[in-house]
């Protein structure tokens, strides 16, 4: 079976040829490993893991709650609530 970033190599054969898989991977780019057809996981050079790994998106912090964020955001006071007369209903 030819072997190339797209094709597919069967986990018994990625298993008995490791050291050709790990070559292509470094040559050719990411390779999926399937296991009774189906696709099961993907080998990628470091360099290509470490990019992914850095562009994932960074999780949202909340600068009220995080204990490193800005310490002296101003906050306006409250305005105090007018009570109004209550509600008179006409006959």
């Amino acid at each position: 079976m030819r072997r190339g970033s797209n094709m597919a190599w069967p986990v018994y054969d990625a298993k008995a040829r490791f050291s050709k898989l790990l070559q292509t991977t470094l040559k050719k780019g990411p390779q999926v490993v399937t296991h009774r057809g189906v696709e099961k996981a993907v080998f990628v050079p470091i360099d290509e893991w470490k990019r992914l790994q850095a562009e994932k998106e960074a999780p949202f912090v909340d600068p009220l709650t995080d204990p490193n964020g800005p310490h002296d955001l101003y906050i306006p006071p409250r305005r105090r609530f007018r009570l109004r007369p209550p509600f008179k209903f006409e006959d």
